[in-house]
């Protein structure tokens, strides 16, 4: 693995048909396709600020064939309507956050949301940009052991590590 490939990334998952996954900051969907084609008959929830993206993500999951993704335009950061997915609470098995935390201002938002719409035993994997990757943006890099610390401190349990690349870490976390 040399770049971040997101089928290798979710092989690495305790994945099961009908499981039920938001993928946060989804873009045009590089995860939430892949995610969907694996889940089969259950459902991803695309979340993203940017309709630009969203419409993107439509645009290749009908190419695709893919009918279990359901586009969200919501701010996980907060504003003017406040943060939150609109996703009901304690529902999901798996929360994404790819590529996602070195952009935030407000992670701790963005994993307080995650937590309030997993369920007991859920999962979230973070995959966000190495310190020392030599590609990619400088800004915003964060340390995986302060993501770690902080969903500790917000009541997650760290799981494991997986493989992400040469230039992004995987973390796992689930919801006590």
């Amino acid at each position: 693995m040399e770049f971040l490939n997101p089928e290798q990334v979710l092989n690495q998952l305790e994945l099961a048909e009908g499981m039920l996954a938001a993928d946060f900051g989804c873009g045009v969907g590089g995860w939430a396709i892949p995610l969907a084609n694996k889940l089969k008959d259950g459902r991803v929830y695309a979340v993203d600020v940017q309709e630009d993206a969203l419409s993107g993500l439509r645009m290749k999951a009908d190419m695709a064939k893919i009918k279990n993704i359901k586009p969200i335009k919501a701010d996980l950061e907060g504003g003017l309507r406040g943060p939150g997915s609109l996703i009901q609470n304690n529902l999901l098995d798996l929360v994404l956050m790819t590529n996602l935390l070195f952009q935030a201002k407000n992670k701790k938002t963005i994993f307080q949301e995650a937590k309030r719409i997993l369920r007991p035993g859920g999962q979230v994997l973070v995959v966000d940009w190495k310190s020392d990757a030599t590609v990619g943006p400088l800004e915003g890099r964060i340390d995986p052991e302060v993501i770690k610390t902080m969903a500790k401190d917000l009541g997650f349990s760290f799981k494991k590590e997986i493989s992400a690349g040469n230039y992004h870490y995987g973390l796992v976390f689930i919801k006590s």
